[in-house]
């Protein structure tokens, strides 16, 4: 089996969107900012809109990678006049790739993700053990993951990834950080949730919470 070769026009794609998204990451989060609030996949912008609003000094990002949703989300924050909330077009890891380096992450929501069903598909969900390495490089010490689904077999994958890395531990009966219905939640008939903490790593690899 050979793999696959990727192509000088792939690769130069993918080097001008992370150049185009370092330059709105500079331009969108104030210079004074360290910490922040992220939400993955933030659709609408209805959780974090009402996130944002409830925690004025908490600066919050929301990303996704259709612009139909950016677009409303942004009407969201336009509408509420918050300033300490952005919506930007980015996929996560690419995301985490072209942060400043000095930027830590104080929790991330992950609500409703698509689910990615199919076996053969199961490569291309969020929840992946080089997404949990990305993220743990860039989260403060305690800080945590709030993750929501309507499909039980994804919510088990991401419980047991979660339990087995060396840097993420779950939080049994953690409260939910807001009770606030997205569009997805409200199409879904019944949903799971789970809490996890980020938890530095000894040398010897295990977990400090």
């Amino acid at each position: 089996m050979t793999n696959r070769q990727v192509s000088p026009s792939y690769v130069a794609r993918v080097e001008a969107r992370l150049v185009a998204l370092r330059a709105t990451l500079a331009g969108e989060i104030p210079s004074d900012i360290r910490e922040f609030s992220w939400e993955i996949g933030s659709g609408h912008g209805h959780f974090l809109t009402q996130f944002a609003a409830l925690n004025p000094g908490r600066f919050c990002v929301g990303i996704d990678l259709l612009s139909d949703r950016l677009r409303k989300a942004e009407k969201k924050q336009t509408a509420a006049s918050l300033s300490n909330l952005k919506f930007v077009k980015a996929e996560a890891l690419e995301f985490l790739q072209c942060l400043p380096a000095d930027i830590r992450i104080l929790e991330v929501l992950i609500l409703f993700p698509d689910p990615w069903p199919k076996k053969r598909h199961h490569k291309n969900r969020l929840i992946q053990s080089d997404f949990l390495d990305a993220l743990a490089r860039r989260m403060i010490p305690g800080g945590r993951l709030y993750f929501r689904t309507d499909y039980e077999p994804y919510l088990e994958w991401t419980c047991e990834r979660l339990s087995a890395h060396v840097s993420w531990g779950l939080v049994p009966d953690a409260p939910w950080i807001l009770e606030e219905k997205t569009v997805f939640q409200a199409r879904a008939p019944s949903y799971g949730s789970l809490v996890a903490e980020f938890r530095t790593p000894t040398p010897e690899g295990r977990a400090v919470g």
